[in-house]
């Protein structure tokens, strides 16, 4: 194989090995890369072997080619270059700065780096930011001149695919997936093979996500499960299903708010790490731990409504979050008293419950929620139920191609004063001043739940499902 080439797997059988092997290996030198390969138990001339030199599968060859739809194919293996949020970001399928596609009904996996890519452009400034702040906010300007604004870029439909075996994200997109739709896809098997590290890896990873929604999807196995990096605002993340990541669900980075993240199930170990600003979160179910801090060392950028303009840039000083009829688990009586540091850093505070907002220099909101098995309420939280000795045991169960999950609850939490979660409640952010609204500027209500089903108009349920009933049930969640 001639010239210098991107040389990433040799795929036996169509599958990588689960880790790293050493029955392959190349050197390269100025003209030529050779291949050393053995094939134990394998005929190489009868089975699937595919060395993999291309960058992608399905990517423009520039900027700008709006409104394409693909459908229903079977895309695998491509040797993607790392994708970082200062450079151009090529997926296995990519929309390469443009808007207005719609990637759906597709079967996508076995990406070295991404798996689809709604990602920025590339330039002569790629991957010379070092890293950090300041040389990401010089790229959001950069993209500012190269048109990115609400009617140029985004607005892009990624439904019903999915996406699996990809090391560095399922999805990626830095500026580009603003004014997007992300739904009903499901990903798995994110960055399980620990190939190479970074800071980029998630089952969905987005920069400026503004105006999006990310919603009824299935994202487990993953390191991460959802990463909102920069500039979500206007963001809802609605109806999901987290599971078995070994990271956190969610985590939301160095945001101002308003993002609303509503009806989801967070069932990993670690639900939610928290250094925004902005946040409200609302009939979730919560049974992982949360972890909460600051950052004051980076300026990043908020703006207008609806509008990738930028309006100002600060640090994050943590809480000014909004809590409205979430169900917190714990693990027991123990977890009730333990203050848990997650790091070296004193201001790290996570635990199961909103006590992890206790010394956080602004206030958070909370109303209606529930707190079960050890969990702990915020230390200025009157109206919280607490039920130290009850243990709802959540499990999520196979049965013939679903996925169920079996909870059992106490009459108490049936009883619970709750206020419907609406703009005019959820009021507006500290920093950007911008209402909690749909992208259409029309007022938000919390209406439905997980199950799409009505809630109550007046004391609807804490949690994501508004038919729950006391004593053990099983509900269909995918």
């Amino acid at each position: 194989m001639r010239g210098v080439r991107t040389v990433c797997l040799v795929f036996k059988s169509g599958k990588p090995a689960s880790v790293p092997s050493a029955l392959w290996f190349t050197k390269v030198d100025g003209s030529n890369t050779t291949i050393w390969a053995q094939f134990p138990g394998v005929d190489p001339n009868k089975q699937l072997v595919e060395i993999n030199v291309r960058r992608t599968v399905f990517y423009p060859d520039r900027p700008g080619r709006n409104y394409i739809t693909v459908r229903g194919f079977i895309m695998r293996h491509a040797a993607t270059p790392w994708a970082p949020p200062t450079a151009e970001q090529i997926g296995l399928i990519g929309t390469h700065w443009s808007k207005g596609w719609i990637i759906e009904n597709n079967v996508i996996s076995h990406s070295v780096c991404s798996g689809i890519s709604l990602g920025k452009y590339g330039d002569q400034y790629d991957n010379t930011s070092a890293n950090t702040a300041e040389g990401y906010v010089k790229t959001i300007e950069r993209a500012l001149a190269n048109g990115w604004n609400r009617d140029t870029i985004g607005h892009h439909i990624v439904r019903n695919n999915t996406i699996s075996h990809c090391e560095q994200a399922g999805i990626v997109g830095s500026l580009g997936a603003a004014f997007s739709t992300v739904s009903g896809n499901t990903i798995h098997h994110v960055h399980v093979r620990r190939l190479f590290s970074g800071a980029e890896m998630a089952g969905i990873k987005f920069h400026a996500a503004i105006d999006t929604t990310i919603r009824d999807n299935h994202i487990y196995q993953t390191c991460l499960g959802l990463w909102l990096d920069w500039m979500a605002q206007g963001t809802r993340v609605t109806r999901n299903l987290f599971h078995d990541n070994s990271g956190q669900d969610l985590f939301v980075e160095v945001n101002h708010g308003p993002f609303l993240v509503d009806n989801n199930l967070f069932l990993s170990q670690v639900s939610l790490l928290d250094m925004s600003e902005g946040g409200a979160y609302a009939h979730n179910l919560f049974a992982g731990r949360i972890i909460s801090r600051p950052e004051l060392s980076r300026e990043t950028p908020w703006h207008p409504a609806h509008s990738t303009a930028v309006a100002g840039l600060t640090n994050i000083h943590g809480g000014d979050d909004r809590f409205f009829n979430n169900i917190f688990i714990g693990k027991g009586r123990a977890t009730a008293t333990a203050e848990q540091s997650v790091s070296k850093d004193p201001q790290w505070s996570g635990g199961y419950g909103l006590w992890v907002y206790d010394w956080r220099e602004f206030p958070i909101m909370t109303g209606g929620n529930v707190y079960l098995n050890g969990a702990r309420p915020w230390k200025n939280e009157p109206d919280a139920i607490v039920l130290n000795e009850f243990d709802p045991k959540p499990a999520l169960v196979q049965k013939r191609g679903r996925v169920e999950l079996e909870i059992a609850l106490d009459k108490a939490v049936l009883r619970s004063r709750t206020s419907p979660v609406t703009s005019a409640l959820l009021g507006k952010p500290r920093v950007s001043k911008v209402p909690y609204v749909a992208p259409d500027d029309s007022p938000l209500a919390i209406d439905i739940d997980y199950l799409g089903k009505a809630r109550n108009a007046t004391n609807p349920r804490p949690g994501p499902f508004e038919t729950l009933r006391h004593g053990w049930t099983n509900i269909r969640v995918w």
